[in-house]
């Protein structure tokens, strides 16, 4: 005989009626964290109008989980690396979650092994790892894939989600942009990539073979700006040099800073341009054009997909935003 029964609503009820995420219920049921008074108002409706009573056994279940987010790094000092992280503390902060940053200091398998050791030692609910350079892409691949992990940047990886900025389509509008201005070809100085190839290159790459302009060979940048300021000394000794892409900021203002000690007027005979808007890259001189990337909302977003996996939701696998150009005093037309 057929059991006509209701079944009692679940917490997945309440989100679908509120219209509102299964975390964000957890969190006015438990109270841990702050929520907004709109959200809050519309799943306090929806627990009325569905009778919804949880459990005391699942009461316990959310007091008992762990409460520590780990990000684990190559750098936290470089602006993106600064910011990124800044994204996902206060908005695992603003869940009720603390949060650890543990550093990877190189690819090399002991010191990545002892890192996410440490990181292991912990009572996890999760884990982010930034994967901007090959400590964090080493990093990734010793975690078990037991404990809830999102990955941020870098190519995509199978089993993980993964939050992005599309940076090979900003790189590729860059030159674009340079190209319509008269320019017959853009160098590019890239940073230290994750992997062979980042998306800056590729993107610099792909629009100059579109274009059918010269593609020269990258000319390969550290991380400090006085890499980039030795790099433009040497820019400006080649005369058909007229446009430089520059894979971060601080690498386009040491290269501003060769190329006119060496002579050379910018923008008047070479154009720069740089990528991420660095704080500092509107007050340089001149203002640096570079491409505005939202490290903190890239943050934000890489916890929203963790905090989706850690109440047994299922997240996007590939959250995508892509950055914007900022056009400032940087770059001109080719001289005459």
């Amino acid at each position: 005989m057929p059991n006509n029964t209701p079944k009692p609503p679940v917490i997945s009820d309440v989100a679908r009626r509120a219209g509102v995420s299964v975390p964000t219920v957890s969190r006015v049921l438990n109270g841990a964290a702050y929520v907004s008074e709109e959200k809050r108002s519309k799943v306090m409706k929806a627990i009325e109008e569905l009778d919804f009573r949880p459990s005391a056994a699942a009461r316990a279940l959310v007091a008992r989980q762990p409460k520590l987010i780990a990000v684990i790094a190559g750098n936290t000092s470089r602006y993106g690396y600064a910011e990124t992280i800044r994204g996902i503390e206060e908005s695992a902060r603003g869940a009720g979650y603390t949060v650890s940053i543990t550093v990877v200091e190189s690819a090399e398998d002991e010191i990545v092994a002892r890192a996410v050791s440490l990181v292991l030692d912990q009572p996890l609910a999760g884990v982010v790892v930034l994967k901007f350079d090959p400590p964090g892409v080493a990093a990734l691949h010793r975690i078990p894939k037991s404990i809830p992990t999102v990955s941020i940047s870098g190519v995509r990886e199978v089993g993980v989600p993964q939050a992005v900025l599309a940076e090979a389509d900003a790189a590729a509008e860059v030159v674009d942009y340079l190209l319509g201005l008269g320019h017959e070809t853009v160098q590019h100085v890239r940073v230290p990539p994750s992997r062979k190839e980042d998306g800056r290159t590729t993107g610099w790459r792909r629009a100059l073979v579109a274009h059918g302009a010269r593609v020269p060979v990258p000319v390969d940048a550290g991380w400090e700006p006085e890499s980039g300021r030795e790099i433009g000394r040497a820019l400006a000794a080649d005369p058909a040099v007229t446009a430089v892409f520059c894979g971060n900021d601080e690498i386009a203002m040491g290269v501003i800073r060769g190329l006119t000690e060496a002579g050379k007027s910018v923008p008047g005979d070479v154009s720069v341009v740089g990528f991420d808007d660095h704080p500092l890259a509107r007050m340089w001189t001149p203002p640096l054009t570079t491409v505005d990337q939202d490290f903190a909302g890239l943050g934000s977003r890489a916890y929203g997909l963790l905090e989706t996996l850690i109440a047994g939701g299922k997240p996007k696998k590939f959250s995508s935003e892509r950055p914007t150009v900022i056009i400032r005093e940087s770059t001109a037309p080719p001289p005459a």
